[in-house]
Order: C-alpha cells, then structure tokens, then sequence
C-alpha cells in the first residue's frame, strides 16, 4: 500500500490541523468542551484516517477510510462556519481554502483507486 507520509493529501491535512489547533484558541472559553473540542477532534481524524486507510489490507478498505476523512472534513467545514456565523472568528480564507484543496485531492485519489481497483 501507500506510505500516507509520502501522501500529499495528507501533509496537508497535517498544516489543517495544526491551523485549525491556533484557531481554537481564538475561541472563548465557554466553548472549550462544546465547539472547540469537536472542531479539534474532526481535523485530527481527517489524516489519522489517511494514514489508518493507507494501512489496511484491501483499496476497498482505503477508500472506505478516504470517504471517513472526506466526512470529517465537511463536518469541520461545517463546525467552522458555525464559529464565524456567531462571530467567534472572522476570517478562516487559509483554512477556507486548505479545506477545499483537500476535498479535491482526496477525491482525486479515491477516483484514483477506484481505477485500480
């Protein structure tokens, strides 16, 4: 299978998460175990998932870990604009912006398996 290091989808999704974690802390702290932890929590899971799919037996398997990441990605996409909707931040272009690069990339790759499956 895949080295998920040498993935460039998933060292991004490394940046994401180190930028979603400088975020956070923008947040206040009535937040700290509501919003803040599950935005936390769906950035790590985006490249954990990478690098769990990478790993298993099958490219079955890996895709089916590349639609988990796929979900964590909305989910954080989601829970990002909630925190700007209620003005806890106000500018998110970077992460905006990493966010769609990565959809396009884990896409392209599932497209890409699913080729050589």
């Amino acid at each position: 299978m895949i080295g998920y290091e040498k993935l460039e989808v998933w060292q991004i999704s490394i940046e994401l998460v180190t930028d979603v974690y400088r975020l956070v802390k923008l947040l206040p702290k009535e937040e700290t175990y509501a919003l803040s932890d599950q935005i936390r929590r769906s950035a790590v899971s985006i490249p954990s998932n990478i690098a769990e799919g990478s790993s298993r037996n099958s490219k079955k398997e890996f895709i089916q870990f590349l639609y988990i990441a796929l979900g964590s990605l909305c989910e954080l996409e989601t829970q990002i604009l909630i925190a700007k909707n209620v003005g806890y931040i106000n500018d998110f272009k970077d992460i905006k912006e990493k966010i769609t690069s990565i959809k396009k990339m884990l896409n392209a790759l599932i497209t890409s398996i699913k080729r050589a499956v």
